[in-house]
């Protein structure tokens, strides 16, 4: 297996030329002394391929799924709260949502996300009207079929993302070159919804099954196949079909037509789960530890759509493990980590009660210090770096949709369509939870058989599987249900704090002994759900753990302070797009 390498020579210039040359040279009027034209950038299948790269590069860095996209943009929600503290007109204020136009983190991913929407335009136009395309070796033409339908994918991807942080926008279709007119409008997100579930219909038939990539002389990597055309399609149309801020009324309010996209959702995950080119990791700790963090392609194919990051800089790499690792920067709530089953092994993987110094020696904390674990440093495998390295820039790459996502979409499709759960979407529902309780099935409760019950069943299960991978707050809004889980989030921690029911067992303290780094984690001497002993366990060491300090410690009074409902749901849109866009308004009460 492969991963995709990004560097300025392999599709840096290719985009920058492509940019440049048919964006720009009909405005200056200049005749360009460079010989990348369309001609020689789409002149050979090699060349489109690196354009095409030059797309994906725009996913990556730290202005997209390198750090604000994924670790910046999705907190505060009910299972996770962003990095701590307010008041700096940055990833402090868009976490408590006290976020202006004027905030310095919301100009540029907003400016890179429409440059990958740029890129991806210019090979959708291109690469159709090269002659090899159409009349090339049959290779040829399979190969260029595909980039094509990722062509079309990526563009899904930028623009999905754009709406669904910043509602209705102005959207083009083609190369800024082709426009009279640079000035648009907002346009309805439905109607964009709608364009971009048609591009992807067409391009789940232009690119190739993961099997099926070997055949084309293609390495398996991080490139787009048929299985995430499909999921991503379902993800959209879940969202076409759900909640949304809406222009005018300023109401969160549903897509018309809901049961017809739910539909399409359901279809598409259908198609993945009966192809059988993706399954579950055999344990999460598996697909995690031992490959993500371990930079590997996960051969189970788990992974349906994920983000090559590398280069070890700021435009191509993130900061995955280094923001979101054992750094206090993203931290679940204290009362998440009491929402998992006892026997249910994804909390200790979603979640490190510890830390861990210069030595690799590893620290517990108290509860209101859970950090975000799923990429945690003391399991990276990296030779390039030892554990203790002071570096931000890990190579890891972003997972966008796991096949765990597919199952779960396909349940919450089908409750929907059929008002209620078939056999098919409950069995989905339990391959997740089965593997999350793996080696203890039989604990597991009975899922429930009636619509409500099984999608508020969905709901708690995307919260227990998908934690801290960007989705719960956007599942939030598209439910309807962000103001309502926030504020539920914030009376159970205050029941917590005050020791009521059904956290009045819980102890004080907790108890451990010494670990080192490379394990599982802290080796934990006592109960989370007893008592603390009334001495301490020979040769352990102690920590704080429930307490009044829930509510008064290490800034909790900060969680999501400034939400307010039928406004949070979007962000606003940057200072600086509104200057330079006279068309451009500010709307949700900004």
């Amino acid at each position: 297996m492969k991963k995709i390498k990004f560097n300025r020579g392999v599709g840096g210039v290719v985009a920058l030329a492509v940019s440049l040359m048919l964006s720009c040279s009909e405005y200056l009027e200049l005749t360009p002394k460079s010989s990348f034209g369309p001609e020689t950038i789409f002149g050979t299948t090699e060349n489109a391929r690196k354009a095409v790269l030059a797309a994906y590069q725009m996913l990556g860095g730290d202005q997209t799924y390198g750090s604000r996209i994924n670790l910046y943009y999705p907190y505060d929600e009910d299972n996770m709260m962003g990095n701590k503290g307010t008041g700096d007109n940055g990833r402090k204020d868009i976490n408590r949502y006290n976020v202006t136009a004027a905030n310095t983190q919301l100009n540029a991913p907003f400016e890179r996300l429409y440059g990958g929407v740029e890129r991806a335009n210019i090979c959708i136009k291109y690469i159709p009207e090269m002659s090899l395309y159409t009349s090339g070796s049959e290779l040829e033409k399979k190969k260029l079929r595909r980039l094509h339908g990722e062509a079309l994918t990526l563009r899904a991807q930028f623009v999905f993302d754009l709406i669904k942080l910043w509602g209705d926008l102005p959207i083009q279709w083609l190369p800024s070159a082709e426009l009279t007119d640079l000035f648009l409008p907002k346009m309805d997100r439905d109607s964009i919804y709608d364009k971009l579930l048609e591009d992807l219909a067409v391009a789940k038939d232009l690119v190739p099954w993961r099997s099926e990539v070997t055949a084309l002389g293609e390495a398996m990597d991080e490139r787009i196949t048929k299985g995430a055309v499909k999921a991503l399609r379902a993800r959209i149309a879940l969202f076409r079909g759900g909640y949304s801020l809406r222009r005018g009324s300023n109401q969160m309010e549903r897509g018309s037509n809901h049961l017809h996209y739910y539909q399409i959702a359901a279809d598409e995950c259908r198609e993945v789960i009966a192809s059988n080119e993706h399954a579950l990791a055999p344990t999460f700790l598996a697909l995690f530890k031992d490959h993500l963090n371990a930079h590997l392609l996960d051969p189970w194919g788990e992974v349906i759509f994920d983000v090559a990051q590398g280069g070890g800089g700021p435009g191509t790499d993130s900061k995955i493990g280094y923001f979101s690792g054992l750094r206090d920067q993203i931290r679940a709530l204290p009362t998440f980590f009491y929402d998992f089953h006892p026997a249910d092994t994804r909390r200790d993987v979603t979640i490190a009660p510890y830390t861990m110094d210069a030595d690799g020696v590893l620290t517990a904390t108290e509860i209101t210090k859970l950090n975000h674990g799923k990429w945690r440093l003391d399991w990276f495998v990296n030779p390039s770096f030892p554990y203790t390295a002071n570096i931000q820039y890990m190579g890891i790459n972003w997972p966008l949709i796991r096949y765990s996502d597919v199952l779960l979409m396909f349940a919450e499709a089908e409750n929907e369509v059929n008002n209620g759960p078939t056999a098919a979407a409950i069995s989905a529902f339990e391959q997740v939870r089965k593997r999350g309780f793996a080696g203890n099935e039989h604990l597991i409760g009975t899922t429930p058989t009636t619509k409500e019950a099984f999608f508020e069943a969905i709901v708690d299960e995307r919260a227990l599987e998908l934690a801290g991978e960007a989705i719960r707050k956007y599942d939030l809004i598209r439910w309807n249900l962000l103001a309502a889980k926030l504020a539920e989030a914030k009376a159970e921690m205050a029941k917590m704090a005050a020791q009521e029911a059904p956290y009045d067992v819980l102890p004080t303290n907790m108890y451990y002994y010494p670990s080192a780094a490379g394990g599982n984690g802290i080796n934990w001497a006592t109960s989370f759900y007893e008592p603390r002993p009334s001495s301490a366990p020979e040769g352990t060491s102690s920590v704080r753990w429930v307490s009044e300090r829930i509510l008064t410690h290490h800034d909790w009074p900060n969680y999501a302070e400034g939400f307010k409902e039928n406004h949070s749901e979007l962000l606003p849109i940057p200072q600086n797009a509104l200057n330079a866009n006279p068309k451009l308004t500010q709307d949700y009460g900004y």
